[in-house]
């Protein structure tokens, strides 16, 4: 994929042929970006005319020597591009051709631009940006500016509107503000001496005359309100927050500002409406972005600011259309972007999943792990509010750790072979605090089946909230478990004792910040950290080069978030070369191509393509839906029960006989998967890799997972287990490994019965098989069935059903307290038919927005089971009833669930009578079930479900 040198302009670049090919174009790649429109399934480049307009006219100035700049801006030009002169770091073309467009639009004279108007943001300062990729060397383009605009400035001090030796650098938090320190002349490590930007000791010296100050952001907010007990000094006025924010720069007028990851300061347009969850799906904090801009036409206001110089990789803002969620800034003037810096070899290229061995994706046939939160298995699971940490994660996603942790660990073994001081790093990013807890668990336990990957001590959670205060330099709640887990991991950390007593003094938000800001890097406290999960996207600042491979567990509704995502991936780990004949013909030294491995991140995330759409049809009407305080006789109330805990007898007794097969079909599960390298929304198939776990027949033995089954079944067993844990543990082994070598177990598959990919489909199924065995020793060694209450809300009740509205058909009640049954089915509606007409229900609720739910466990993971029905029968019973119009396995474990909680409330007593049904095939059935449970008030079994369990 590298087919040009970092330090010239492209001669080629690759352009998208088909979904899995790449063809090699002549010349330089148009500025622009692309729109993936669903709606007609196809990619749409948007050219950046204005953009290519001045990248024409630059190379014409160029080519022409120059004219109009300034003695000491050719000095500069001049002095960049000699190629003779000895460096640490030569510069990029990206770099050079950034500098040389914004000094063309200072300098050059009005017949090189001519035609040209750069648009503004719609504020009274005027704005350019230049577009850089990720690793593209936006800082030392700052140095530049600084450097060209402080020399210059004060050569010729009355060229205020041009130059100026103010500079306001602005960044997006700490992390970036803290790296952008190198911009101070004085720093050890400033850019100005690494990169030799001063012709001359004489120039140098000048530059020192700068004044520079580099703040976050925050401090951009205006001061909070006094409190009601101070003395009220009134609204803090432009020139005290001049003042304040500026501090000795307050002094100077004519000042030009330097935004860091500029994608974060906008103006919201007034027309236009921006929720704040599109914001936020872009990465982007909605306040941030208007505080930021409002802070600087303070400044505007007091102090004059010349020009805006705003860089960004992904300078994009929401524009609250339907159409198209982002629009790119329009006052960009340069785009060297991520494709282009794939080319060059400045960043890692990403490797997506292209193939597996399981079935595809019912609608767009891609791999299942291409866009894992797009599964239905998925996303209902990780969205589930209040999940404990030890939930199961999904089978899929467990398979997906499964395959990449194959891959981290094979990248683990080269590193360490070749001395790497710090381990590759995997990054996942989530979609809620609950799931990054699951998947924190997951890796601390060891349910990952990779033992390297059981590293309690380089495994960091990246707490948000603790994060976010982070970067303001503020306190977060005390949370003295998540401390432990920051000290941890300093203890563990392999650097100098006094540098490890400095860090173990710091809060925890310094802690976290002194760790997540150092991952990988040597002599710090995140140099052995080797899997990062984190909830929020990562600060741009966060630029980690040892990630290696990304995994991505939540929405990824735009390009944009797309590329900001797999960019924390991108750094590079060293800037090795090898000699390379390029498509010109010509041999140069090209970076060696480094790769960062990606599941569940797609590179190619359709948007709408047009700029307008249909309008809306009109709403519909909506129903109020409430519970009726008038008819409190019809109240329907119920326990709220978290798990039912089966009680076992100490002795277990398995009859294998009597066991349901379990069915393992192989097209479902995970065992390999190819990768190929990404660009332009295709993949290059010719490129692709191999993850193959049959190929480790080592790391799957029998006997490892009879352990690992074991320790699954005993984490559901142990509540109700009466004996000792040893022996608890001692009887499972024997049990599980009867069961696996039972003829229960059914693969469909003669070429799957082959021992190791027999093992491979048991390890990938691990908590289902456990679930299937726990299920069954449960039932036959039960003594009795307890209860587990809510403590927090023991009792639900219609009457405290909180009003909502719905569109969908709703059917007006008599018999109930609730004022309507929403009806989502023809069956349903006859149902509530049959209630109100049928004798034997004193009254009923549909069960929607009630908060009755059943838990039961389905493929490893806890599920809620929300029944159509509670029906309160004439004769004092309360039954639970179930419509359903298709059956499946998993509304048969539903059931499975029901049925035992209705034993264990009826075993606890206090709760009435309690029992359930279903009406499965014929509606008409509903009667037959209404009158079985209606003919006395003696507890009464199912009669709809047939045999729910054999045995």
């Amino acid at each position: 994929m590298i087919i040009s040198s970092p330090f010239e302009p492209p001669t080629h670049h690759w352009r998208r042929k088909s979904d899995s090919k790449l063809e090699l174009i002549e010349g330089r790649r148009p500025a622009g970006y692309e729109i993936f429109d669903t709606r007609n399934n196809t990619i749409r480049s948007v050219e950046l005319d204005q953009v290519n307009r001045i990248r024409e006219r630059v190379d014409a100035w160029r080519a022409a020597g120059y004219p109009g700049v300034t003695s000491v801006t050719r000095q500069l030009l001049g002095h960049w591009q000699d190629g003779e002169i000895s460096r640490q770091y030569a510069f990029y073309f990206c770099q050079l051709e950034a500098i040389e467009t914004l000094i063309w639009h200072v300098e050059a004279p009005p017949d090189y631009k001519q035609g040209i108007a750069v648009p503004g943001d719609g504020g009274a300062w005027e704005r350019l940006c230049s577009k850089m990729a990720t690793g593209s060397g936006k800082t030392t383009v700052m140095a530049m500016i600084i450097t060209w605009q402080v020399l210059n400035a004060l050569t010729y001090p009355k060229r205020t509107r041009d130059f100026s030796r103010a500079v306001f650098v602005v960044a997006p938090g700490l992390t970036v503000k803290e790296r952008l320190q190198v911009l101070r002349p004085g720093h050890p490590d400033n850019y100005y001496d690494a990169f030799a930007l001063c012709p001359n000791e004489g120039l140098r010296q000048k530059l020192n005359q700068v004044e520079i100050l580099i703040e976050n952001w925050h401090n951009l907010m205006p001061l909070k309100e006094q409190d009601r007990s101070v003395v009220k000094k009134g609204a803090e006025s432009d020139e005290a927050y001049v003042r304040r924010v500026l501090g000795r720069l307050a002094t100077c007028k004519d000042i030009i500002v330097i935004n860091d990851e500029a994608h974060h300061a906008y103006r919201k347009p007034a027309e236009s409406k921006v929720s704040k969850r599109d914001t936020e799906a872009l990465g982007i904090d909605l306040e941030e972005a208007t505080r930021w801009v409002e802070g600087l036409d303070r400044i505007h206001r007091m102090r004059r600011i010349s020009r805006c110089f705003d860089l960004s990789a992904t300078p994009f803002a929401p524009t609250g259309k339907t159409s198209t969620e982002a629009a790119l800034f329009e006052w960009v003037v340069s785009d060297f972007g991520l494709y282009d810096a794939i080319e060059a070899g400045l960043v890692k290229t990403p490797r997506v999943v292209i193939r597996d061995n399981a079935l595809p994706n019912a609608q767009t046939y891609r791999s299942k792990l291409y866009h894992l939160y797009r599964e239905p298995e998925v996303a209902d699971d990780l969205n589930a509010r209040g999940a404990a940490p030890e939930q199961p994660l999904p089978q899929i996603v467990q398979e997906a750790y499964t395959l990449l942790g194959a891959d981290w660990r094979e990248t683990l073994t080269a590193w360490r072979a070749n001395n790497h001081t710090s381990p590759p790093v995997m990054l996942t990013v989530c979609n809620r605090t609950e799931t990054a807890a699951r998947i924190e668990h997951y890796f601390r336990s060891g349910d990952a089946h990779w033992p390297e990957l059981h590293a309690p001590a380089h495994t960091l959670r990246v707490d948000s909230r603790v994060l976010d205060k982070a970067e303001l330099g503020e306190t977060a709640a005390s949370d003295k478990a998540y401390e432990a887990v920051l000290q941890a991991i300093v203890e563990a950390a392999n650097i100098l004792p006094t540098r490890k007593a400095e860090l173990l003094a710091l809060k925890k938000e310094e802690l976290l910040r002194a760790i997540i800001d150092n991952v990988g890097k040597r002599g710090t406290a995140g140099q052995d950290l080797q899997n990062v999960i984190s909830v929020a996207m990562l600060s741009e600042g966060w630029d980690a080069k040892n990630v290696t491979h990304i995994m991505g567990l939540r929405a990824f509704t735009s390009q944009l978030l797309c590329e900001q995502v797999i960019g924390r991936g991108l750094r590079r780990v060293s800037y090795d070369t090898e000699p390379v004949v390029c498509p010109d013909g010509r041999e140069r030294m090209l970076f060696k191509a480094e790769y960062v491995n990606v599941f569940g991140v797609p590179l190619s995330v359709f948007e709408g393509g047009d700029d307008g759409g249909p309008p809306p049809p009109p709403p519909r009407n909506s129903t109020q839906i409430e519970a009726i305080k008038d008819r409190s006789e019809l109240e329907i109330s119920w326990p709220n029960v978290l798990r039912v805990d089966v009680v076992v007898r100490s002795e277990l007794k398995a009859d294998w006989s009597k066991v349901p097969v379990l069915k393992l079909d192989p097209a479902k599960i995970h065992v390999s998967a190819d990768l190929a390298p990404a660009l332009g929304g295709a993949a290059e198939l010719s490129k692709a890799v191999s993850i193959d776990l049959e190929k480790l027949p080592e790391d799957f033995r029998l006997q490892r997972l009879l352990f690992v089954a074991a320790r699954k079944a005993f984490a559901g067993m142990k509540h109700g287990f009466t004996g000792g844990p040893e022996y608890l543990v001692q009887q499972l082994v024997r049990l599980v490994e009867g069961f696996f070598l039972s003829d229960r177990l059914d693969i469909p598959s003669l070429f799957h019965q082959e021992p190791l990919r027999k093992r491979i489909l048991f390890a990938l199924s691990i908590d289902v098989i456990v679930q299937h065995v726990v299920d069954h020793l449960q039932q036959v060694n039960a003594e009795r069935l307890e209860p587990v209450f809510d403590n927090e809300f023991p009792i639900g009740s219609t009457c405290n059903m909180r009003t909502w509205y719905t569109t969908k058909p709703c059917v007006d009640t008599a018999k109930s307290q609730i004022s309507h049954a929403v009806v989502d089915s023809t069956w349903e509606a006859y149902t509530v038919n049959r209630l109100e007409q049928c004798a034997a229900v004193a009254a009923y609720a549909k069960n929607d927005h009630l908060g009755f739910q059943i838990y039961y466990l389905w493929r490893g993971s806890r599920r809620r089971f929300i029944p159509d029905f509670l029906i309160e029968l004439a004769n004092g019973k309360r039954l639970v009833l179930e419509i359903k119009g298709e059956d499946s396995d998993q509304n048969r474990v539903k059931r499975m669930a029901l049925d035992a909680w209705v034993r264990a409330v009826n075993a606890r007593g206090g709760f009435g009578t309690w029992c359930w049904d279903v009406v499965k095939a014929e509606p008409s059935k509903v009667d037959d079930v209404l009158a079985h449970h209606g003919r006395d008030a003696a507890p009464s079994g199912p009669i709809g479900e047939g045999v729910l369990l054999p045995g």
